[in-house]
């Protein structure tokens, strides 16, 4: 079963702590897995994706999702999980074309969008939603890149798996109460505003047993 947003932030918040448990440079995972807690940065504008207790005014009124130039603020961590109502096995690498979701650690919604228009730049809202990290079938978003699997060094984009719509920023900023963050929204066009890479984060490496059956699906390919 999916592990529960109270459970993610506690196993979080001991990796944190116990600096033993996190990989080291010469062991650290090439691609991303599930259960994974991880910060994106924009590559263009390079913002990371951002969540926080702040509802927007207008559209949707969910709580809003933001670039930010910070490096360490602990409200740009979103665990790596399995599309809406599927589980996905910790530490199983997430493929290229997998629907995943991605839910704020610090809130336990899950990134979002639907088809109200964003407060600056009115394309797709993009906002975080549901309880718990439990939402609906429009957190679903679908990672697209260019190999077999989600490499860690590979910028890639994420498609909202119901609109079409692609995870951007464009480099409007907000006045208060978030000054200077940038909005972030989903568009149709793919462009160099809508690439995302991962940066900082810990990375669930996969089971033996993961790694074995890994093997020999290679084995049959070639």
């Amino acid at each position: 079963m999916d592990c529960t947003i109270n459970q993610i932030r506690f196993v979080f918040s001991a990796l944190i702590l116990c600096c033993f448990c996190t990989l080291s440079r010469g062991t650290e995972l090439r691609f991303v897995t599930c259960g994974s807690v991880v910060k994106l940065l924009n590559s263009k504008h390079n913002v990371r994706l951002h969540s926080h207790d702040v509802r927007y005014g207008s559209g949707s009124g969910q709580q809003s999702v933001t670039g930010v130039t910070t490096v360490d603020d602990s409200n740009s961590y979103w665990t790596v999980r399995g599309k809406s109502n599927t589980v996905c096995q910790r530490g199983a690498a997430v493929k290229c074309g997998q629907a995943i979701r991605l839910t704020h650690v610090n809130t336990g919604r899950n990134l979002h969008s639907h088809r109200f228009s964003s407060p600056l730049s009115s394309n797709q809202e993009v906002s975080a939603f549901g309880d718990e990290g439990e939402g609906d079938l429009l957190d679903d978003w679908t990672v697209l890149c260019a190999g077999e699997v989600w490499e860690r060094e590979e910028a890639v984009r994420l498609r909202h798996t119901a609109t079409d719509a692609l995870l951007s920023v464009t480099g409007e900023q907000y006045g208060r109460p978030i000054n200077g963050q940038r909005e972030v929204h989903a568009m149709p066009q793919a462009s160099q505003h809508n690439f995302w890479r991962v940066m900082e984060g810990i990375f669930m490496k996969p089971s033996l047993q993961q790694l074995r059956t890994s093997s020999a699906q290679l084995h049959s390919e070639l």
